[in-house]
């Protein structure tokens, strides 16, 4: 019996150049947030949370009055806890503890020195996570994504040039790999009398992408 011959394609393997790009763009904070905290001690637990109803109160009106609206100010934790003193290896009871804390955000980051110190001489007594971000941070990401493929093709074209490859311009792969702009943070101690000096400095916002080229 007669087989005719049956030509086989056999699929050329990809000849593959892969670069990773990078792309940074800084920008300028407009937004901040801080964590407020009350804490107050009694040995009596009924008085320790007015104590710091009272104080926590205090301090929200004080925000009010800044023009922080009610809508940028959260409760982020609150517990009770009883506390102890431990002297020759005895306990010794404090009292009861009571800790409330709110997050505030505040949309005029010239204020934040203010709003910090006003928190503070109304009863906060403790400041903390005080951090720095942009509103319309995607476009900035934008920025950054075409700035990694442009970073990416250039390094593309220095190996195909060094190596004498005639590189495909279109890549045939794209992926981003993650890694995003975070807000720059501080944690900071209100207690100055002359203001809290707070600075936003710059934000970066950074993109990282892995692109492949035929040749």
């Amino acid at each position: 019996m007669y087989y005719p011959y049956i030509r086989q394609q056999v699929e050329k393997p990809s000849r593959l150049i892969t670069v990773v790009g990078h792309g940074e763009v800084s920008a300028e904070p407009d937004i901040a947030t801080i964590q407020l905290e009350i804490n107050t001690l009694s040995k009596e637990l009924h008085e320790a949370q007015q104590q710091n109803t009272t104080l926590m109160n205090q301090v929200i009106q004080s925000l009010y009055q800044l023009g922080i609206p009610k809508v940028n100010i959260q409760t982020v934790f609150y517990s009770v806890v009883p506390s102890y003193d431990y002297i020759n290896g005895e306990q010794i009871f404090r009292g009861y503890e009571v800790t409330n804390a709110i997050a505030v955000t505040i949309t005029d980051i010239q204020q934040v020195g203010n709003v910090i110190d006003t928190a503070v001489s109304n009863g906060a007594n403790r400041v903390s996570n005080v951090q720095f971000s942009v509103e319309n941070i995607e476009l900035h990401k934008q920025e950054a994504i075409a700035k990694a493929l442009q970073n990416a093709e250039m390094k593309a074209r220095t190996v195909a040039n060094t190596l004498h490859l005639q590189m495909y311009p279109q890549p045939i792969k794209v992926m981003e790999i993650e890694n995003g702009g975070q807000p720059t943070a501080f944690k900071a101690v209100a207690m100055s009398n002359s203001g809290t000096p707070i600075e936003g400095g710059q934000i970066s916002i950074t993109s990282t992408m892995r692109v492949q080229y035929e040749y």
